[in-house]
């Protein structure tokens, strides 16, 4: 905000006249907001920073709050760097992945001694490496591979290329990726610490998986959301489909087992496909053949069957601000590396009525993500079309 008053070169105090200060407001609280959103890439990079550096864990094994200079001989830095130690704190702590409260005084260590110290938050915690839900892996999506590509975002939209990343690299980013263990075995990581958050979504979702016998997770990495599942269903025989680069050192268990394969070719017949992230990684003729596929599948075991996603279902009007946010960019992020997108619920609809289902459930999960089922409602083996939607809490049920 433009002071009331200011200083003059003689050290006079003046007044600043109104119209001036309405029109300095005008301009200066813009360029804040445009400075702010320029260099926001900062926070990212000073995230990336601290959990290369293992500051998370180094702050959950102290048992009690760190100091500066107890992070700092812990991280074993030069003590000429201590300054810029606690600004990049003061930057984490402001952007909310650490907090200050007063530090410990005594209880050995000769550290404490009053004065600030650093303690994680709820999102700080899930970077602890010995956090069953640890979601460090996922950082490596900051990774230059996924960055560089936005450099050359106006050229893109002025050639032909379908994608940025593909203009940047000269490969669709699934071939780049299967070029390139190292990059191959990050993602490969990040997605599964990401599923390994389904674990609190698939036991409050029993009824879902209820009159199951069988269920392929299609594109399932190494098989971390597959494992959850067939761990909680011991009875239910699951199976992992992914290209056979992922899953041919794979061994599995007396309920789980890997195939290596092709969405696009063949789905292992099953009562039930799960697809977790997939979908938005696809364009939407893309997503309308892994659709028929899933149908296919499903369908030949006589039952009916249905298809499970958990993907990302834009609902700007009733999401709070962050949530739309993050979902954006999620959006914006399948744009530039793989020519997908994150759908609306009707965006959702015209797929599956064109890959031929009749019937769907939305719910909201917690966070980001939503469970969608998929089916063609069944009576005496001919598929049942009807106009009828109900909604209830959570959760959005259409029949098409």
């Amino acid at each position: 905000m433009v002071r009331d008053t200011f200083v003059g070169s003689d050290g006079i105090c003046d007044v600043l006249d109104p119209i001036q200060e309405q029109k300095a407001t005008g301009l200066f609280q813009p360029q804040t907001h445009l400075y702010g959103q320029m260099f926001n890439y900062l926070n990212s990079m000073s995230l990336m920073c601290a959990a290369q550096l293992g500051i998370p864990d180094i702050i959950h094994n102290h048992g009690r709050p760190v100091t500066l200079p107890e992070l700092v001989s812990a991280l074993h830095i030069p003590p000429n760097k201590t300054s810029c130690m606690h600004r990049l704190m003061r930057m984490l702590v402001h952007s909310g992945f650490f907090a200050t409260t007063e530090a410990v005084t005594g209880g050995g260590g000769g550290g404490g001694g009053g004065g600030e110290a650093y303690v994680l938050t709820p999102p700080s915690q899930l970077l602890v490496k010995d956090n069953t839900n640890c979601l460090s892996p996922f950082l490596s999506l900051i990774n230059p591979a996924f960055v560089t590509p936005w450099h050359s975002l106006g050229d893109w939209f002025r050639g032909s290329e379908p994608t940025a990343f593909q203009q940047a690299y000269g490969m669709a980013f699934w071939d780049y990726n299967t070029q390139n263990p190292e990059l191959n075995s990050l993602f490969n990581a990040a997605m599964a610490c990401d599923s390994q958050m389904m674990n609190f979504v698939i036991k409050d979702s029993k009824p879902i998986f209820e009159g199951l016998d069988s269920i392929v997770d299609v594109g399932g990495g190494t098989g971390s959301l597959a494992r959850i599942i067939s761990e909680t269903f011991p009875h239910m025989n699951c199976t992992v489909l992914e290209i056979p680069q992922v899953v041919s050192s794979l061994e599995g268990t007396e309920n789980l087992k890997y195939v290596g394969g092709d969405m696009f070719q063949h789905i292992p017949s099953a009562d039930a496909v799960i697809l977790k992230l997939i979908f938005h990684g696809w364009s939407d003729e893309d997503c309308v053949k892994i659709l028929k596929k899933c149908k296919e599948a499903i369908s030949s075991k006589g039952k009916g069957g249905k298809v499970i996603i958990v993907d990302v279902v834009i609902n700007e009007k009733k999401d709070e601000h962050e949530l739309t946010e993050t979902k954006l960019l999620f959006d914006m992020l399948m744009m530039v590396v793989a020519a997908g997108k994150e759908r609306s619920v009707e965006e959702w609809e015209r797929l599956f009525l064109e890959a031929g289902f009749s019937h769907y459930k939305i719910t909201s999960l917690f966070g980001l993500r939503s469970l969608i089922e998929v089916s063609s409602l069944m009576r005496n083996g001919t598929p049942q079309h009807t106009a009828h939607a109900t909604s209830n809490v959570g959760s959005q049920i259409v029949l098409l």
